[in-house]
C-alpha cells in the first residue's frame, strides 16, 4: 500500500497541468545510481542503444520507479493502474555534440491518432548522476503541451538540474530538446514512458480544495482548459457552468475585445466568456471564428465554447461539420469540454460523409467518456466504419469509456482479430492521410484494439477476448504483442496464464547474454 505522503498536492497537480511538469528527487543509494549508469555506458560502447531492451539488458533500472516517490507521482497524474509502455530510450549527450538528439525542440511520437489535453500519457527523464546546466539536461518549455505549433522565443526554456536521482515527470506533448553539453563528461538520460488505463473517477493525489489555484509564470493563461483537465482528474463530468448574472454592458464589452487587433486582448476575452459559463451563451458567434485564430487564442475560443452551454455545442459541431482540418479539431477538444450534453450531436455527426468529421466524432466520444444516450453502441458501429481513421477512433473510444461492458469487449476482440489477419511488415508504412510519421506502429488498428482491451478486458475476461490476445501475441507489431500480454497479466484466467507461459518461454529472459556475451 502507498503512503499518502507520496502523493502529489493540489499545488504541484496544478503546476503539472498548467506547465506540464514536476521535478522530482528520488532517494537511493549513490551506489545504485552509478552502477547503473556505468552498465549504461558499457552497454552503449559495446553494443550499441539498446532501445526498448534497456529495461530487461538493465533490470536494476526497474528500482528506480518502483520508488514510493515515483509510484506517487505516477499515481497522482495516472491513476493507481498505470502502465509502463514499453517503449523506453535511454540518451546519451556526448561533450561537444552540436546537434544532440538533432538538436530541435519537438513533442515525442504519439501513440494514438490524436493528441490529449487530458493526461492519458506522461513521460519521465530520469538521470542516473548530477546533472547540471553544463552538462546538458534536457531542455522543457513549460506549459507548451497543449500546442501543436511551436511558439520559439515566446516560451521559458528551463534546464532541470539536480542530483543523481532527478526524475522529471513531464506531460506527454511537452516541447523539448536535449541542450549542449559543455562539459567534459558523457551524460545519460532514461526515458521512460506510462499510460493511463481508466478514465479517473475520484482524485488520485493528496487533494484538498475543489478550487484551482493557478500557478505565475505560465506564458499564456488558459483558464477554461486547465479547469477542464482538473475536473476530469477529479472525477467530475464535464459540463456548461451556469455562472453569475453578467450585464449587457459587461458582454458588449467583451464582444468588442473578441474582434480586437491584440492577439493577448482577444486571448483574454475568450478565456473570460468561458468562466462566465451559459451567461455567455450570445457570443458563440465571434468565439465561434476564433477558432481559426493563432492557436493560443484558438484553445481558449474552443474551452470557451465548451463551458457556454448548447449555443456553445452547436457552433463547435457546425465547426467539426464545416472547418479546415486544424479548425475541426480545435472544435473536438472544446466539445470534450461540453459533456454528455454534446453526444447526441456527435452520434450525428458519426453519419457524416466525410471520414474525417466521423473521425473526430469518434474521438470526443471518448474523451467524453460517458455511456450516456448509447454512446457504446454508436461507437461499436462505427468500429467497422470503411474508414481506417474512423476505426482506429471507435476502438480507442471504446477503450477509455468506463464501461463499454460485454459488447464492447467483444467487439475489440473482434478488431483485434482481424487485424491480425492482413497485418504485414510494411503495414507501418501505409499512413492515412490524417496521421503520419508513425510508422513504428506496425499493425495500428491492432495496436488500438490491443491497448483498449487492456483497458477495459479484465471487465469481460471471457474466453473470446483471451482468445484475441492470445493470437495477438504472435503479431508483427512489437506493441500489440505488449499490449496483449499485459492484458492477459491483468486477466489472470487460467487460459490467460497458459498462454503467457507459453509466450515467456520463448521471449527474452537473460539480461547478461548480448553481442559481446552471447553464452
Amino acid at each position: 500500500m502507498l503512503d499518502s505522503k507520496y502523493l502529489l498536492t493540489d499545488e504541484q497537480m496544478m503546476h503539472f497541468i498548467a506547465k506540464g511538469y514536476v521535478v522530482l528527487q528520488n532517494v537511493l543509494p549513490a551506489q545504485l545510481h552509478k552502477s547503473v549508469m556505468e552498465k549504461v555506458h558499457r552497454v552503449f560502447h559495446e553494443e550499441g542503444n539498446p532501445g526498448n531492451n534497456v529495461l530487461p539488458r538493465i533490470p536494476e533500472i526497474q528500482q528506480f520507479f518502483d520508488t514510493p516517490m515515483i509510484r506517487g507521482a505516477l499515481t497522482s497524474v495516472l491513476g493507481p493502474d498505470y502502465y509502463m509502455h514499453p517503449h523506453r530510450h535511454c540518451h546519451y549527450n556526448q561533450p561537444g555534440n552540436q546537434a544532440p538528439g538533432g538538436g530541435q525542440w519537438h513533442k515525442d511520437g504519439y501513440w494514438s491518432s490524436m493528441r490529449s489535453h487530458r493526461p492519458w500519457w506522461a513521460m519521465i527523464f530520469y538521470y542516473t548522476q548530477d546533472v547540471t546546466e553544463e552538462l546538458g539536461p534536457t531542455a522543457i518549455m513549460p506549459g507548451t503541451q497543449y500546442y501543436e505549433k511551436f511558439i520559439g522565443d515566446r516560451g521559458e526554456t528551463l534546464l532541470p538540474t539536480g542530483k543523481a536521482g532527478t526524475a522529471v515527470l513531464v506531460h506527454f506533448d511537452l516541447w523539448h530538446k536535449a541542450s549542449l553539453n559543455i562539459s567534459g563528461l558523457d551524460r545519460y538520460m532514461l526515458k521512460f514512458q506510462f499510460v493511463r488505463l481508466s478514465a479517473p473517477d475520484r482524485p488520485t493525489w493528496n487533494h484538498r480544495s475543489k478550487d484551482m489555484v493557478v500557478p505565475q509564470g505560465t506564458p499564456f493563461v488558459h483558464r477554461n482548459l486547465w479547469r477542464d483537465v482538473w475536473d476530469w482528474l477529479r472525477g467530475e463530468e464535464a459540463e456548461s457552468r451556469s455562472g453569475a448574472p453578467v450585464s449587457g454592458a459587461q458582454l458588449l464589452k467583451l464582444q468588442g475585445e473578441l474582434k480586437s487587433n491584440d492577439e493577448s486582448v482577444r486571448a483574454a476575452a475568450a478565456d473570460e466568456a468561458g468562466l462566465l459559463g451559459e451567461a455567455a451563451a450570445s457570443l458563440a458567434p465571434e468565439l465561434g471564428q476564433l477558432l481559426n485564430d493563432v492557436e493560443t487564442t484558438a484553445l481558449n475560443a474552443a474551452y470557451a465554447l465548451g463551458h457556454i452551454g448548447l449555443s456553445g455545442i452547436e457552433e463547435l459541431v457546425q465547426h467539426i461539420l464545416e472547418g479546415t482540418t486544424q479548425v475541426s479539431e480545435r472544435a473536438a477538444y472544446g466539445l470534450q469540454a461540453s459533456g454528455v450534453k454534446a453526444i447526441p450531436a456527435l452520434q450525428n455527426v458519426l453519419e457524416h460523409a466525410d471520414e474525417k468529421r466521423r473521425a473526430l466524432a469518434a474521438f470526443v466520444l471518448g474523451m467524453i467518456g460517458s455511456t450516456d444516450n448509447g454512446a457504446v453502441s454508436s461507437l461499436i458501429a462505427s468500429s467497422s466504419d470503411e474508414s481506417e481513421w474512423v476505426r482506429r477512433n471507435a476502438i480507442e473510444a471504446l477503450g477509455m469509456i468506463r464501461n463499454a461492458g460485454e459488447e464492447g469487449c467483444l467487439a475489440l476482440s473482434k478488431e483485434l482479430v482481424d487485424s491480425l489477419s492482413s497485418e504485414t511488415r510494411d503495414s507501418s508504412e501505409r499512413n492515412d492521410m490524417y496521421v503520419t510519421k508513425q510508422n513504428y506502429i506496425v499493425n495500428k488498428l491492432g495496436y488500438t484494439a490491443a491497448i483498449s482491451l487492456l483497458r477495459t478486458g479484465k471487465q469481460f475476461g471471457a474466453g473470446q477476448v483471451v482468445s484475441a490476445l492470445e493470437q495477438s501475441l504472435n503479431s508483427e507489431d512489437r506493441y500489440v504483442r505488449a499490449y496483449a500480454s499485459e492484458a492477459l497479466t491483468h486477466l489472470r484466467t487460467p487460459e490467460a496464464v497458459d498462454a503467457l507461459i507459453r509466450f515467456y518461454r520463448t521471449a527474452r529472459w537473460c539480461p547478461d547474454t548480448h553481442k559481446a556475451s552471447t553464452f
